[in-house]
């Protein structure tokens, strides 16, 4: 499709997304993420030889096309993340985890392409005294396929601590120079899974003792907001912590939680 033929986002166009968005994930599609947003479903319109975003709605308004609404939700998902983002976080983390006993369960809520998910590992593999394990879980399967894998270039690994890739990951040889992969006993420790935040949690999840959910409450609307963390907390054991986002707040939400840190909080 030449450059000068590309399709415009109408407003009304640009308005149905939003909602299919939010319906689909509570996530609200700013109007300052328009351009984003026709940019990157730019590939679905060529990919199915389409002229208009209008064509591309009506197909997806077909129920048969539950598949391509999951596309839209891998594409229009903000995925961005790296490994020991926000590290004072893992600080704290590490520094709890060496005072507990017994097995612990840990939760990256919005895990993304893993390594939030592959750092907590790391930390609980260095400072853990008992057995643990995390479940890490996204909205989306693209990337969630990415975290299985658990293979990333090599200047990913630019804030591990000293040593930790070495311990903890495999370089990559000859096709794969340039790469390093998580390696096979710290991943098997991680499972991954699709889990829509806005909707109820599956009973079976169970409890958890650390729940990490940063970087993601900026998304939402206030009352959605709410009602994720509550949902979450409710799954947080009492002395168990609560990570968010640094620039993200829980102020007059009511919840049985108390700060230890800045954006850090246990459960009461």
């Amino acid at each position: 499709m030449p450059a000068s033929n590309l399709p415009k986002l109408s407003d009304h166009d640009f308005r149905r997304l939003q909602q299919m968005m939010q319906e689909a994930s509570g996530i609200v599609m700013a109007e300052q993420k328009r351009t984003l947003m026709a940019g990157r479903l730019m590939c679905r319109l060529r990919s199915l030889e389409l002229t208009s975003y209008g064509d591309y709605l009506r197909l997806l308004e077909d129920p048969q096309q539950q598949e391509e609404r999951r596309k839209v939700i891998d594409l229009l998902t903000t995925n961005e993340t790296y490994f020991f983002r926000e590290p004072q976080h893992f600080q704290v983390l590490g520094d709890w985890l060496a005072q507990q006993r017994g097995p612990l369960k840990l939760w990256s809520a919005a895990s993304s392409s893993g390594e939030e998910a592959y750092s907590m590992a790391m930390t609980a593999c260095e400072r853990a005294k008992g057995d643990w394990s995390i479940f890490a879980s996204d909205l989306s399967r693209r990337v969630l396929d990415q975290a299985r894998q658990g293979v990333y270039k090599l200047e990913q690994a630019q804030k591990f601590p000293p040593g930790w890739l070495e311990r903890h990951c495999l370089r990559g040889i000859c096709d794969s120079d340039g790469l390093f992969r998580v390696a096979q006993p710290l991943r098997q420790r991680v499972s991954f899974a699709e889990v829509n935040l806005t909707r109820p949690l599956r009973q079976e999840l169970g409890q958890f003792d650390v729940i990490f959910l940063r970087n993601v409450l900026i998304y939402f609307a206030a009352d959605e907001k709410r009602a994720i963390v509550t949902r979450l907390v409710e799954r947080l054991r009492p002395g168990g912590l609560l990570f968010i986002g640094h620039a993200e707040s829980l102020h007059g939400l009511n919840l049985p939680l108390r700060t230890v840190r800045p954006s850090v909080f246990e459960r009461l």
